[in-house]
This record gives C-alpha cells, structure tokens and sequence, in this order.
C-alpha cells in the first residue's frame, strides 16, 4: 500500500484529507511541523509528502529542502499560497508538483498518482482472490481484464480491502463512502453498489467467497 506523510498543522484539514485518501487505498500518517515530519521520515517508510508551507514549526520550504538533500523522496505542496514566487521557489527546491488550496480531492487523488508513476514509486498492487488492485493506476483487473469499476464501486472495494478481515456494518460502509460519493448515497444504493461488485469480482455472485455476508452484522473480505 502506498503511504503519504502528510504534514499539516490545520487539524480540520488532516482529519478529512485523510480519511478521503484512506478511502483511495493510501496510507496516511499525519504530523504537525517541520520536526515532528524529519523524525517520521527518519523511522518509517513513506512513499511520497504532501506538504503545506506554514506550518506549527519550521515552514514547507526549509522542510522540502531538507527532505531532498537526503532522499529522492517526491514531495507535492499543498499550500494556500498561490502566487509565483511560492511556486517558483517550491520547484526550485525540488518539489514535485504543486497544488494550492482550496483543492478538488479528487484532483489531488490524479496529482499523487501522477508524480508515483513519474517518479517509479513502489506499485501498491493488492490481491483479492484473482482481482488485481493497482492504488497507483486506480485500476482493477482480473486475469488480465480491466473490470471497468464505477468511481463509487472502486471506492467501496478499497473501504473493504482497507478492513479485511474486519466485519463492516451497513451503517460503517455508508459512514465510510458518504462524503466522496459525488451523489446520494442510501442503504437501498448501497445493496445495489455491493451487488454490482459481486457481479463483477465473483465466480458465481450468487455464491459470493470474497466479499461474504456476515448475517446480521455486515460484510467481511478476509
């Protein structure tokens, strides 16, 4: 699985960006300044930084700087600063791209992956029986054949990869796709998403052995 550093002191803004690149498939791990980011970077294995220029302690640009004197690890800023010289002077640090605030999630979702591919990072290839999920392409094969999922399918089958082996309420899954549905989203919607799923993932969907029906609590994929 991939996994962004993200680093944020706008607490409002960690909590949702995270729980919406969650959804996406990446995992995230969130600190507030300069320090707190060096020593995330110093003792875990992150794939990419989403970066924002002010932070709680030290600023994005003296950060980004040091993170590429160690590292060619790619860094993307996310800042409100718009104007020329933020932009120029973040590239000329060694940022990798550059996306100002307020930003369109799922923009930013096509940024990352972008920057992955150009950057060669590590694929985050899961398997699910003979079901391929590629997060940084945000593709779904099988046996070599592209599934064609909906945004929305794509989504609920990354909640359900994210858990496995975790029971998933009903409640918990509408929880979890509500805010990046990009529609209305119902318990009625939801049986017709889970069933479009079965049928494209499952041998015989009649019968499903990958995302299996817990009686009375939910679903799991183990």
């Amino acid at each position: 699985m991939i996994s962004i550093l993200l680093v944020e002191d706008d607490q409002n803004i960690v909590n949702n960006l995270s729980a919406f690149l969650r959804t996406e498939g990446f995992s995230v791990y969130a600190v507030p300044g300069q320090e707190s980011a060096m020593k995330a970077i110093q003792t875990k294995h992150f794939d990419l930084v989403l970066l924002d220029i002010s932070l709680s302690d030290g600023n994005g640009f003296s950060l980004c700087s040091a993170i590429k004197s160690e590292s060619d690890l790619p860094v993307i800023f996310l800042t409100a600063s718009s104007d020329e010289y933020s932009t120029v002077t973040g590239f000329e640090l060694g940022a990798d791209d550059y996306i100002a605030k307020p930003f369109r999630p799922r923009e930013l979702v096509s940024r990352i992956r972008n920057i992955l591919r150009l950057t060669s990072g590590a694929g985050a290839v899961m398997q699910l029986g003979d079901v391929q999920v590629d997060t940084v392409r945000g593709t779904v094969t099988r046996n070599g054949t592209d599934l064609c999922l909906s945004a929305l399918e794509y989504r609920l089958l990354l909640v359900f990869l994210n858990n496995r082996g975790a029971v998933l309420s009903r409640a918990m899954l509408l929880e979890s796709i509500w805010d990046i549905a990009g529609e209305f989203v119902n318990d009625n919607t939801l049986t017709v998403y889970i069933k479009r799923l079965r049928d494209k993932l499952e041998d015989d969907p009649q019968d499903p052995q990958l995302i299996r029906t817990v009686r009375g609590l939910g679903y799991r994929v183990d």
